[in-house]
Parts: structure tokens; C-alpha cells; sequence
């Protein structure tokens, strides 16, 4: 959906005209409707001042005993079966080309309608839309399944640059793109929880402000697996996938909380720091690799599609194993170089 905000509802409709004529030609939209799109169709009066000044006529006048000819005058009411009802008193109705010949009696005067305002037949729109008391007109389309989502949102955008937007005029993108946006921010608000959260546990638990980054730097180190992955495959990061992601901040951690404790360990059993860690390293081999290999393999059935829902559990599971995979190898390599170099800064 994408939603035109402005003050002027003629100009509003224009513009959302213009936005549906540059959403037609793509391939990946059908069904593309406006807001004003089959509207009522309405009688306007557009009042001529100058002649009704001329006349000494109000708009009031005109107003009032249009009201009176077209939807009747109150007369009273009268009592019926213990209930009072309404008396209204109607003329016969008329037709669009009749309403010129009314006749406006202002005092002594009797003017037909037609000197004193012009008559237009025009389109109303279904509905005035409102957004943060801003008029808006909307242009909604559907999408076809087997195009990403953000894909056909950055070819909008680009196809709004050739609409010349006035300066109080402008458009938003909204409908599912909004809620995606919003469910994206919401997420990434758990994702900075999350490393927070995992931060404050592991220094308690290390007794150290700074050791916990570096077993924090295996996040990014399975974040690369788990886009890489996405890549090979060629699927889309979605929703799901993001959620996986989530995951990984708590347990790609496992295997470097694995080897920085051992390293500890080590160091306080009187290694030196390079001796802890390459003794570490081959103590901590195999089950960082046994811990790694039975999440990756009890998340291998997800990925296949078995069962209903599968589309929604793949990419989470996907982003998981790829991102265990990178983490486990590179952990191996990087977390040693790392704890090294945090060690040095601590001690100096």
C-alpha cells in the first residue's frame, strides 16, 4: 500500500492517479486499486458569488430551501400509539436537469437556481482517509509470491522519484511493508537484548569486563555463516531467518565460553598464557565439534520441509546450521588470536 498525505483532496487524487500509473507496467503487482477509485457520483453546486451579490442572496438562503425542497421541513410531530413521530413535509422528487429550474425567493425577489450557481455532476471518493489528521489517498496492489518482498519495495521507490511531489505533499510505503519494517525494528531491539543479556551473564560468571567480548566476537563470526548460507542457497533473509540469527546469540557463544574457560583454567594451573592456549585448544576440539555437529544435524529435518509449516521453520533452522558452521571453524582460529591479544590489553 502506498499512502499520498497532503491538505487538498483534488490534488491528493491526482497524485495517487499518477502513483498507480507508475506501479501498472511492473510485472510483479496485479489488482492495482486507488482510494477514489469507482466513487459515488455526486451533484455539485458551485455557488457564483458575484451574481449572488448581485442578488443579495446568502448562501444560507440557497442552502436552506435547497435542504427544504430536496429532503423536506419538520412540521411537528404527533402522538401515535403513545409515541410521538415526525412530521415532514416533502415536495415530489426531482431530477438532476429539473434542479436548474428551482426557484430561489430571497424577500421580493425569485431567481432560478442556474443564475445563481453552476451545476457539476463529479465522482466522490468511497472514503476520506485520515492518517495523524492528515487527508491521504491510498493506492493498494497485491503481490505475486515468487517475487521478494524488499525487491519490488525498491522498485517503487524508484518509480516514485518521477512523480514531481508538491512541497506539503509526500508518500509512505505502508501495508505489509509497514508491519515487515516494524516487525524488523522489533527484532533487532531482541537481538541487542540478547548480546546484552548474554554480556552480563558471562562476566558475572568470568569474573572479567573484558574476556566476555571476546567469546561476544563469535556472533558476527556466525552471523557471515549465516548470510553466506542464504547466498549459496539463493533464499531470502525473511522474518524467520532473523529469529535464527536471534538464536545464534546464544548459542554460537557455547563453544568459545568452551574454550576461553578452559583457557582460564589452564592459567591458573600455572600455563603460561600461549602454552593454556594451545593446550586448550586440544583438550577442547573435539567436543566443541561433537556440541556443534548435534545441533547442526537435530536441525538438518527442518530444513528438508517435512510437515506443515516447513516453509516457515526452514529459514531458522538454515540460519542456525550456517551460522554454527562458520562459528565452530572460525572459533577454532580467531577466539585463541583474540583472547591473546584482549589478555595483553588487560594485563598492560
Amino acid at each position: 500500500m502506498v499512502e499520498v498525505k497532503g491538505e487538498y483532496l483534488d490534488i491528493i487524487q491526482g497524485l495517487t492517479e499518477q502513483v498507480k500509473q507508475q506501479m501498472s507496467p511492473m510485472d510483479e503487482l496485479f489488482n492495482i486499486e486507488t482510494s477514489f477509485d469507482e466513487g459515488r457520483p455526486e451533484v455539485d453546486l458551485v455557488l457564483d458569488r458575484v451574481n449572488a451579490g448581485l442578488y443579495n442572496v446568502s448562501i444560507n438562503e440557497i442552502s436552506s430551501q435547497l435542504q427544504d425542497l430536496l429532503l423536506g421541513r419538520n412540521a411537528g410531530t404527533w402522538e401515535h400509539e403513545g409515541e410521538l413521530k415526525d412530521i415532514t413535509l416533502r415536495l415530489p422528487d426531482i431530477s438532476v436537469n429539473q434542479l436548474e429550474d428551482v426557484v430561489i425567493v430571497s424577500g421580493d425577489q425569485k431567481i432560478r437556481l442556474s443564475e445563481l450557481a453552476k451545476i457539476r455532476i463529479s465522482t466522490a471518493p468511497k472514503e476520506i482517509n485520515r492518517r495523524n489528521q492528515e487527508r491521504i489517498g491510498k493506492v493498494t496492489a497485491f503481490l505475486k509470491t515468487d517475487k521478494p518482498f524488499d525487491h519490488v519495495v525498491h522498485q517503487i521507490e524508484k518509480r516514485m522519484d518521477n512523480i514531481d511531489f508538491p512541497g506539503d505533499y509526500k508518500y509512505e510505503i505502508t501495508g505489509e511493508e509497514q508491519k515487515r519494517k516494524d516487525a524488523f525494528q522489533n527484532l533487532k531491539f531482541a537481538l541487542i537484548l540478547s548480546i546484552i543479556l548474554v554480556y552480563m551473564v558471562m562476566a558475572a560468571q568470568f569474573e572479567s569486563l573484558i574476556h566476555p567480548f571476546t567469546i561476544l566476537l563469535t556472533i558476527p563470526l556466525a552471523a557471515v555463516g549465516a548470510i553466506l548460507i542464504f547466498f549459496i542457497l539463493g533464499e531470502t533473509l525473511n522474518i524467520m531467518a532473523f529469529i535464527g540469527m536471534i538464536m545464534l546469540a546464544g548459542i554460537a557463544v557455547n563453544d568459545s565460553i568452551i574454550l576461553v574457560d578452559a583457557i582460564n583454567q589452564l592459567k591458573r594451573d600455572g600455563l603460561s598464557r600461549i602454552d593454556a592456549i594451545i593446550e586448550a585448544g586440544q583438550r577442547r576440539i573435539r567436543p566443541i565439534i561433537m556440541t556443534s555437529l548435534t545441533t547442526i544435524l537435530a536441525l538438518l529435518p527442518l530444513t528438508f520441509g517435512f510437515g506443515e509449516g516447513a516453509a516457515l521453520r526452514a529459514p531458522m533452522a538454515l540460519a542456525v546450521i550456517g551460522g554454527l558452521i562458520t562459528s565452530t571453524i572460525l572459533t577454532l582460529v580467531v577466539i585463541p588470536c583474540v583472547y591473546s591479544v584482549m589478555d595483553q590489553l588487560r594485563k598492560s
